[in-house]
């Protein structure tokens, strides 16, 4: 690493905001918070048991939903409540790889959603043998494993750069963008390898999306009603909406000259993007599906009967 004089970076958070206001970000946050790990571990504890290739993804997903936001979230809350925003030199760069390692990981993993309503749609009698649990399992653990990839070789190019002044990051965690910026020397050349993995990272999973969710169209189109058809329509346009138009948006216009957002406007869209898939995936992915409320409701039924004779004994 070259030499820098930064031991430590300070997280702003949203520029702009009134002091008077961080106690109500900070509760906002927290709160949002609070809702990813509650219903993201219980899609973890209701899953855990079931033997099925969605399930598995599912399980994935919201472990790499809980990873990402316990990253992210509790620095810019303590930084809002009890005013503490610095973070290490080095504790950022981790947090910044891990921010970037879970994206990527997400990416990955709706990737595999889709190939997995791609062979049960369309290849409906080969699917049990395409894709079983040992499958899904190993392609999964090559997810987690590769996602780390790429934020490896953009945390490299900027391990190269020199940071000797300012240490305010504009932003409320760490990412390549923010810290590229700090930097004493020429970034052009980080930012463009930054950009160029990150389109990387959201084009080709994105491509196969949109490829096998037009396939599963086609096949919907034949075969089921209009309610069947706007279903597979209306996931596929979720994930797009929701995950890679605002990541496309941001990193595009970060490296375009004369297109960039304000500052303002970058943040509240990354963290559209950052939290609202990870509040949202628990119904999005489960709630809709019969087979799973179904399930969730034998199990609340089972967990009442366990509270009820566990009072009964004790009275």
């Amino acid at each position: 690493l070259p030499t820098s004089v930064v031991t430590e970076f300070f997280i702003v958070g949203f520029p702009g905001l009134q002091p008077k206001y961080y106690s109500l970000m900070a509760a906002f946050l927290l709160c949002i918070y609070i809702a990813v790990i509650t219903g993201n571990s219980l899609i973890v504890v209701l899953f855990r048991s079931l033997q099925k290739p969605m399930y598995i993804i599912m399980l994935s997903l919201s472990l790499s939903d809980i990873g990402f936001c316990t990253v992210a979230l509790p620095k810019v809350i303590s930084r809002y409540w009890f005013n503490d925003g610095y973070i290490g030199f080095y504790v950022c760069l981790f947090q910044r790889q891990l921010i970037h390692y879970f994206g990527t990981l997400n990416s990955l993993i709706m990737m595999i959603m889709a190939l997995d309503r791609y062979l049960a749609i369309c290849y409906p009698l080969r699917y049990p043998v395409l894709m079983t649990n040992r499958t899904m399992r190993l392609l999964i653990g090559f997810s987690w494993v590769t996602a780390m990839i790429a934020p490896t070789i953009s945390l490299m190019q900027t391990m190269k750069l020199p940071f000797c002044g300012p240490n305010t990051i504009i932003h409320c965690f760490c990412d390549s963008l923010s810290m590229n910026q700090l930097a004493c020397a020429d970034a052009t050349l980080t930012n463009l390898i930054s950009y160029a993995v990150a389109m990387f990272v959201l084009l080709v999973p994105l491509s196969f999306i949109i490829f096998s969710y037009l396939s599963i169209l086609v096949s919907v189109l034949r075969i089921a009603n209009t309610q069947g058809r706007m279903k597979a329509f209306s996931t596929c346009l979720t994930i797009i909406a929701i995950y890679y138009v605002p990541r496309f948006v941001v990193y595009t216009t970060s490296n375009i000259p004369n297109a960039q957002m304000n500052s303002s406007q970058k943040i509240a869209l990354v963290m559209f993007y950052s939290l609202l898939p990870p509040v949202v995936n628990p119904f999005i992915y489960c709630i809709r599906i019969k087979e799973i409320r179904q399930f969730f409701i034998k199990w609340c039924v089972h967990r009442n009967r366990i509270v009820s004779r566990s009072l009964t004994i004790s009275k």
